[in-house]
């Protein structure tokens, strides 16, 4: 079985992101509730984090809430959110001692005040670390993020302060919720789902896709290990041919 160790340090993805899907299904198969699959996603997600940090991987970004979550039943909802709390309340003096750092992306104006409160505590106790920076999605929907860029550029626009001829790459990302975070190297989906599901479109134009058929709580470090290895057995050509690489 594949272990951190048999990673090659060079050629790491800089930022891996993670579509963190099968809970309920988990659960199901178990004759258990939904939220039983929840409770247990957050424990992998721990483990992914800290074998993130020994590999001393730059980004993480996990697909938390989309903002098509909102449409589930309330009562899943409602304890999605706590468990959103405890666990960041449980995980701050870990992110501490790893020198994490805590990002969020997506309209986080419209979750509970508690859920706001605690993200934003964890978030400025963190703003320091160097270390991995964690970015959680939450009331995340990319086609949302790249429609409220496309009407902040127009507004800009509008008032003079944008030439239209002048928007560029570099425009469109500054105005993203991931205007701070590097595009994505590596795209992990768990579940056996060959599906983006609105998540991160823009930023992963060159990524390198991952599909696991493994429920989320089933995620282990040997799948990372797996995934990472495959990732750097290909060739990122970014347009060019291999002969130009070389």
């Amino acid at each position: 079985m594949n272990t951190l160790d048999d990673i090659k340090g060079s050629n790491l993805p800089r930022h891996i992101a993670i579509i963190m899907d099968g809970n309920g299904r988990w659960a199901k198969q178990k004759g258990k509730l939904r939220i039983f699959g929840h409770e247990n996603g957050v424990g992998t997600a721990k483990r992914t984090v800290e074998s993130c940090v020994k590999l001393n991987i730059e980004y993480l970004t996990l697909y938390t809430f989309s903002t098509e979550n909102w449409k589930r039943p309330k009562l899943e909802v409602d304890t999605l959110m706590n468990i959103l709390v405890s666990s960041l309340r449980k995980e701050l003096k870990t992110f501490v001692k790893n020198n994490v750092r805590l990002n969020t992306i997506g309209d986080i104006s419209l979750l509970p005040k508690k859920a706001k409160r605690e993200l934003a505590e964890v978030m400025e106790k963190t703003k320091e670390n160097k270390g991995l920076t964690l970015t959680l999605a939450l009331n995340y929907g990319a086609r949302e993020e790249l429609k409220k860029a496309v009407q902040t550029i127009a507004g800009k626009v509008k008032n003079n302060i944008i030439s239209p001829e002048n928007i560029d790459e570099t425009i469109i990302n500054n105005h993203l919720y991931t205007h701070n975070l590097p595009d994505v190297d590596l795209l992990i989906r768990t579940s056996g789902e060959h599906r983006i599901s609105n998540f991160l479109l823009w930023q992963i134009a060159y990524a390198e896709l991952y599909f696991i058929a493994v429920f989320w709580p089933d995620f282990r470090e040997h799948h990372l290990v797996e995934a990472i290895k495959n990732y750097q057995n290909r060739e990122r050509r970014f347009g060019k041919t291999s002969e130009q690489l070389n």
